[in-house]
């Protein structure tokens, strides 16, 4: 009698379990009205696009984006005092100058100057580097351009036509992050060897502030272990009117990727079984450069983050069909090998890519933090060959799969439990350009 009464119990506790995990499974805590909600919000015209170089009007989704993890009950991050983790972008457009190269005047469509600064004067002959008759002109310019230090690049008059439509990219203005001044770097076309420089240049430079909503679910037994949510919650903004409709909404890209941020940051916060900390961030200015997680790499150290799951554009079902979604860099490192694991018993698979020849790897706000080795992935099911709506003004909420897209967040919640409970570590990404 008392065994058949154990073994009853036992049962009864199994099934207990077994429907708990099945609750766990189906996330129920992310729900398709939710989901709506949050996109009908931020791809509103009120909304006027979200363009990053407009701090009002991207200000109201920073705003709401900022009240939904405080319902969260997110943590600000580090030592900032709310949500908004602000820095400013620079713009710096050559006006002109004039230089003279060993004594001698150099014709204005022969040189170029890119520098922070507003006014430069120089008549100490800095560093020289050669581009040689024969190199590889692009190749070597971008090295150039990636230099720390002031030089002089003497182009050989080989390369004069295609120094010209180098210098007509260069003087449309460049813009950065304003955290530490860039080097001033002269471009000449001259053949002889050079002995002397008298350079005087003016920029026209102006600032734009910008903001990311970051916040913070602390980690219990390894705080200082980082799990980061990642989506950009900027668009286009106001663009060509097409049918009477100016507005960029940006429904698919990525107010998509945004809500599911914000659920993702609900849904673990009300599992309170995360060891790691988790950071969950709306990034700013994707669409002009990636500046906003350019920033964010820059506030804390890139050892201690042991995954970034970037999402973008998750409005519509993959090539793939339902239940499915693609990540891009998936050979890089085995954090696709970890989410599919995490996923057995369940309908629901990750791809890699399949669209290598689109570069997707480099062109989200992962590739920022993946330059310095962490498995940052982007998670996305846009047919982004095929795809009429991209960048356009009919990518509203209308166009939306709300079931596709709450199916991908429930599948990256659960297949991301391993990481966030501190069990797995994807393997660090190398060889990132």
């Amino acid at each position: 009698m008392n065994q058949i009464k154990s073994l009853g119990i036992l049962a009864a506790c199994l099934i207990i379990q077994s429907c708990a995990a099945q609750n766990k499974t189906n996330a129920p805590e992310i729900s398709q009205g939710e989901v709506s909600r949050i996109i009908k919000t931020l791809s509103g015209d009120e909304m006027m696009g979200r363009s990053a170089m407009k701090p009002k009007e991207i200000g109201k989704s920073a705003d709401f984006i900022a009240s939904e993890f405080k319902k969260a009950g997110l943590k600000f991050f580090g030592k900032a005092d709310s949500y908004r983790q602000s820095f400013a972008v620079g713009n710096i457009k050559p006006i002109g100058g004039t230089l003279k190269i060993n004594g001698q005047n150099i014709d204005a469509g022969d040189f170029t100057l890119t520098s922070s600064e507003e006014t430069v004067n120089i008549t100490s002959l800095p560093k020289v580097i050669k581009i040689s008759a024969g190199d590889n002109f692009a190749n070597k310019f971008r090295e150039v351009m990636g230099g720390q230090e002031n030089a002089l690049i003497q182009i050989d008059p080989s390369f004069k036509a295609m120094f010209a439509r180098y210098k007509g990219f260069l003087e449309r203005g460049n813009m950065s992050v304003k955290t530490e001044k860039s080097p001033n770097i002269i471009f000449v076309v001259f053949g002889d060897e050079i002995t002397s420089v008298d350079l005087t240049f003016k920029n026209e430079v102006s600032q734009t502030p910008m903001f990311n909503v970051v916040g913070v679910l602390p980690g219990k037994s390894k705080p200082n272990e980082y799990v980061v949510f990642s989506a950009h919650y900027d668009h286009l903004g106001v663009i060509k009117t097409v049918n009477q409709d100016s507005i960029a909404n940006g429904a698919d890209d990525d107010a998509s990727g945004t809500t599911a941020v914000i659920e993702l940051a609900k849904y673990f916060s009300k599992e309170k079984d995360n060891e790691r900390t988790i950071i969950f961030v709306a990034f700013t200015a994707e669409e002009i450069g990636g500046f906003g997680s350019q920033y964010f790499s820059k506030q804390l150290n890139p050892d201690e983050v042991v995954a970034m799951f970037n999402i973008e554009m998750i409005g519509k079902e993959s090539k793939f069909g339902k239940n499915n979604a693609f990540i891009t860099g998936y050979e890089r490192s085995d954090f696709g090998k970890i989410l599919q694991k995490n996923l057995d018993g369940t309908d629901f698979k990750f791809y890699p890519d399949p669209y290598p020849a689109q570069n997707l790897f480099y062109r989200s706000d992962n590739a920022t933090l993946a330059r310095l080795g962490v498995p940052a992935h982007t998670i996305s099911s846009d047919q982004i060959d095929t795809d009429k709506l991209y960048h356009s003004v009919d990518d509203e909420f209308e166009s939306m799969n709300i079931e596709n897209i709450t199916e991908i967040i429930k599948a990256i919640a659960i297949s991301s439990t391993s990481i966030v409970e501190g069990k797995d570590t994807p393997s660090r990404v190398s060889g990132v350009k």
